[in-house]
């Protein structure tokens, strides 16, 4: 089945409809479900697109309008050809517009890898537009830095290896994209999560002109920015006499947050993720699956979705 297709398929379903939003200067696509008020904002990681959501925005949209973007470079989004257009400051004016888009005044912010990371930088420089967090997977970037080990570089290597130009890209596409064959079923605790067919579909996002450098672009402009804490788009620290670091005060983060985390992942150990409520002067929620990998909400559908149904209809 071709994304097409698959987005034709999914057109026949009347509660998903796609469309275009002008924000930021540039265009950006996004799947959309339900309807109201209670506007919720579905933020993707790498390689993935607004297809990555398919099991949450039909559940979710029974009591929200829940949107999920292509986020810039990804699928039918615009792919700006400069490495510095993707930078987590810009990626969070996209977020901000794309809320106001909607005349929403607020959001509730849902992010899985890359997602996640520009859902804690939004909710960290623009906590007024943000009614709640919800992140798998990734932690704030103050507590990756805290707790970065040499496991932890060692799982990372392929965020190195994304530096070099070019070179990334041959290997991620040759062999037909062998790459996602291998990271949609070889790196999944829960076999099955992905078909034959969704990696064609996720294979067919990558394969947009521009589409795949504008993807590892999210790892030229900020990697070595977020390891130093030089961006301005989220959480940073200080350093006590004792040595111990902590988020200093005007960059805590202020909305209600909920952290899911597939302890099976293959790219972020569990102690990369420890000690996230002490960023937070806000309720928090942390949700572990012990038997889900780094793609959860494929992995978990149901214990996603019933956390999220939950944590979005609290008061």
């Amino acid at each position: 089945m071709t994304l097409r297709e698959e987005s034709q398929k999914m057109d026949s379903e009347p509660a998903i409809s796609h469309h275009y939003a002008d924000v930021n200067g540039i265009r950006l696509h996004y799947a959309e479900c339900g309807s109201g008020d209670n506007l919720v904002i579905l933020l993707h990681g790498f390689p993935e697109f607004w297809y990555s959501w398919r099991h949450q925005l039909t559940a979710l949209g029974k009591t929200h309008r829940v949107v999920a973007l292509d986020m810039r470079g990804y699928n039918l989004s615009d792919k700006p050809a400069r490495v510095e257009d993707y930078r987590i400051e810009v990626l969070v004016e996209d977020v901000v517009g794309f809320i106001k888009n909607f005349g929403a005044r607020k959001a509730a912010i849902v992010g899985h890898d890359w997602g996640a990371g520009v859902a804690w930088a939004v909710a960290q420089k623009y906590p007024e537009r943000v009614s709640r967090l919800a992140v798998m997977q990734v932690p704030p970037a103050a507590a990756w830095r805290a707790n970065l080990t040499l496991r932890q570089l060692l799982r990372s290597w392929y965020m190195f290896f994304f530096q070099l130009p070019r070179i990334p890209e041959w290997a991620i596409s040759r062999k037909d994209f062998a790459g996602l064959d291998q990271v949609f079923k070889e790196r999944v605790t829960r076999t099955g999560s992905f078909t034959d067919a969704d990696i064609e579909i996720y294979k067919q996002a990558l394969r947009q002109p521009g589409a795949l450098s504008a993807a590892v672009n999210y790892y030229r402009a900020n990697l070595f920015r977020l390891m130093r804490g030089s961006h301005t788009g989220g959480i940073s620290t200080t350093v006590s006499p004792s040595g111990e670091t902590a988020p200093r005060r005007d960059s805590r983060i202020r909305v209600p947050t909920l952290f899911i985390f597939g302890e099976q992942d293959f790219a972020i150990l569990p102690e990369t993720v420890r000690g996230i409520a002490k960023y937070l002067d806000a309720p928090y929620r942390e949700v572990r699956i012990a038997d889900s990998g780094h793609w959860v909400q494929n992995e978990a559908v149901a214990e996603v979705n019933e956390a999220l149904i939950d944590f979005l209809s609290s008061q």
